[in-house]
């Protein structure tokens, strides 16, 4: 059941990081003055693992049901339109313990069981040249060279551009997109995080670190 509307309060995130076979993802708990309730934000997925204090904005509370490791789990699940923090701390072991590691990947829990899809008929193939022999291959060595080696240098900048989209080029302050694929979200976490970018738990945006 949802709340009729959301509602502003206090409490603290404990956060807690899981490797997954999607690699790594987040899951919260967060404790209120009015219960407590798990947390799966896709925005979570780039905070480390610890415990967050602030205020809290709780847009939904609703039942949650998943199996995992042949158990059948039903949790209290609030989904939050944002949040203002104001301390962080890390967790205990004690703490990390209680944060169950059998949860699943929101990935997975995500994803709908598809029907079973009729199968299409083989497209028609059209046929290709066979590839030149190199025994008899004329084409210059240099120019064959040059041309392959020549789209490899932008491949990364390639890359980039394709995963961060109309984020790109980007600055030394990025804000991503929470609303896009978990998967999208986690490569550009991941690539961020290579690129030498810190993630600003309280502003919620990330910063490029500035070299001692």
């Amino acid at each position: 059941m949802s709340s009729p509307a959301s509602v502003n309060v206090p409490g603290q995130l404990a956060i807690k990081t899981i490797h997954g076979r999607n690699g790594d993802f987040n899951v919260g708990r967060l404790t209120t003055p009015i219960g407590e309730f798990v947390t799966k934000n896709a925005e979570l997925e780039q905070y480390k693992e610890g415990k967050y204090d602030g205020d809290f904005n709780i847009v939904s509370i609703r039942p949650s049901m998943y199996f995992s490791a042949g158990r059948m789990v039903i949790e209290m699940r609030a989904t939050l339109g944002g949040m203002t923090l104001s301390s962080i701390e890390s967790l205990t072991k004690d703490e990390a313990h209680r944060l169950s590691p059998q949860e699943v990947d929101p990935i997975d829990e995500e994803a709908q069981p598809s029907a079973v899809a009729t199968p299409e008929p083989p497209a028609e193939q059209v046929p290709t040249e066979p590839s030149p022999d190199p025994l008899i291959d004329t084409t210059p060595f240099s120019v064959e060279s040059f041309s392959r080696a020549e789209p490899a240098a932008n491949d990364a900048a390639d890359a980039d551009a394709t995963l961060f989209g109309p984020l790109w080029p980007i600055g030394a302050l990025v804000k991503l997109d929470a609303t896009v694929d978990r998967r999208v979200l986690r490569q550009q976490r991941d690539r961020l995080d290579k690129l030498g970018y810190e993630f600003e738990p309280r502003s919620q945006d990330w910063h490029l670190k500035v070299a001692a």
